[in-house]
């Protein structure tokens, strides 16, 4: 795997003219700059001298800050120390919690999708389901990083939620206890003899070693004749992750590139062969509770024509978020580029759409952007141009109700079936 180190472009002085005109324009915008900062430091002024409690500049300023990042698109963020510790111990592995993705729509905390075996999850909270208040605060106009600092504490400490849940009229009251919330990320079930079906919720630090321990473990209990790999409300995570899990999956090639505003700043990322690489028929499951991460894992395995995509049209996020600690504590979320499937495709605010679009088992019609929230509903979205059984089969009474319930999962078995062994792609 190629690592990108970031570059430096320069730009040759083509005339003394051109180098004059340079500099009157770096004046201009320099005065330009001066006169925003100076109506900023007016403002702020008038709010420490005025406002009708006395406000600590400091406050004013991170609530300026706040404010600038999330103006920009929905997923940059100004981080206090504890937002930050917070989010550190998300990509670790584990925190105290009730165990939901969320993002903003319209001013209103959304949720992407539940944790799996969570307090939200076991409550019946889904994905696109409206979180209305927390502990009495309503939460139009609240921040992110603000509405998961609420929704954590404690261990076994209460909570009540107001939720409006998808499709319906009337909010209801949800009263939770926080739990931790390890982030067990892959989960393994085989559904018949040699067909496995692999959960990944999230991408995080320890996704991809996971995912290999559990292939491993197929792979020693006999030929692997199919895999599932299930995506379905995975949020996302980690992007090195979900490039270790393609990985997986591909013996070479391109697995995704990156590029920031500058059009000659580019990542690329490729696989390389690794002994253990799974060449068995692969269908990747997704919907619209599948976000990032698990779009670039898809995008790659789909572009590569790896694997068969089924189920619903993904979330839509296309965007890559930088992570820069501050020396006070405090931390920075910011968007620096914009992400692409190997055959260059953005899916930003468009997502990944399925090969076989499967609806769940109790879907009465076709899904449709009033059902779900995906990226290109967020305010500030980025804009872009762009048959017979064995002794063994079905013995395990779980694999059995998973698939009596689950539409898309017994379609993506019987496709699996269907495959022939997919051969390296050139």
């Amino acid at each position: 795997m190629r690592k990108f180190i970031r570059t430096t472009v320069c730009f040759s002085v083509v005339s003394a003219a051109f180098l004059a005109g340079g500099t009157f324009m770096k004046a201009v915008s320099a005065d330009a700059d001066y006169d925003s900062l100076r109506r900023f430091s007016q403002v702020l002024d008038i709010v420490e001298q005025y406002y009708v409690e006395d406000v600590k500049q400091p406050k004013l300023i991170d609530g300026a800050l706040k404010g600038m990042l999330q103006g920009l698109d929905p997923h940059s963020t100004m981080m206090d120390k504890d937002e930050f510790k917070q989010m550190q111990e998300t990509n670790v592995g584990k925190f105290s919690g009730i165990g939901v993705e969320i993002t903003t729509a319209n001013g209103i905390v959304t949720v992407v999708s539940p944790i799996e075996d969570t307090p939200a999850y076991k409550a019946g909270i889904k994905a696109g389901d409206q979180i209305l208040s927390i502990d009495g605060k309503f939460t139009d106009q609240m921040s992110l990083s603000e509405a998961a600092t609420l929704m954590r504490g404690k261990k076994g400490s209460e909570l009540t939620l107001l939720v409006l849940h998808k499709n319906s009229a009337k909010p209801v009251t949800i009263k939770l206890k926080r739990d931790d919330i390890p982030y067990i990320t892959v989960k393994s079930k085989e559904l018949e003899e040699g067909y496995h079906w692999i959960r990944l919720t999230r991408f995080s630090e320890n996704t991809s070693d996971d995912l290999r321990k559990e292939l491993n473990k197929a792979q020693k209990s006999g030929e692997i004749k199919g895999l599932i790999l299930d995506m379905r409300n995975n949020p996302g995570g980690l992007v090195d992750q979900a490039i270790k899990v393609a990985d997986m999956f591909l013996e070479d090639g391109l697995v995704m590139s990156m590029r920031g505003r500058d059009g000659n700043d580019e990542m690329e990322y490729t696989a390389q062969k690794q002994k253990d690489d799974v060449k068995a028929p692969l269908v990747v499951l997704v919907n619209a509770g599948s976000a990032s991460a698990s779009e670039i894992v898809a995008g790659a395995l789909s572009d590569r024509r790896r694997a068969l995509i089924v189920g619903e049209k993904t979330f839509g996020k296309g965007s890559v978020q930088n992570v820069i600690p501050l020396p006070d504590g405090t931390g920075l979320k910011l968007t620096v580029a914009l992400y692409y499937t190997p055959s260059g495709k953005s899916i930003q605010a468009e997502g990944i759409t399925p090969d076989f679009e499967v609806l769940w088992e109790n879907s009465r019609e076709k899904d449709d952007d009033a059902i779900f929230v995906r990226e290109k509903d967020l305010t500030r979205h980025l804009e872009t141009g762009n048959n017979a059984k064995s002794k063994k089969s079905i013995q395990d009474k779980e694999a059995k109700e998973l698939l009596k319930i689950d539409n898309q999962l017994r379609v993506a078995l019987q496709l699996v079936k269907s495959l022939p062994t997919i051969q390296k792609i050139k």
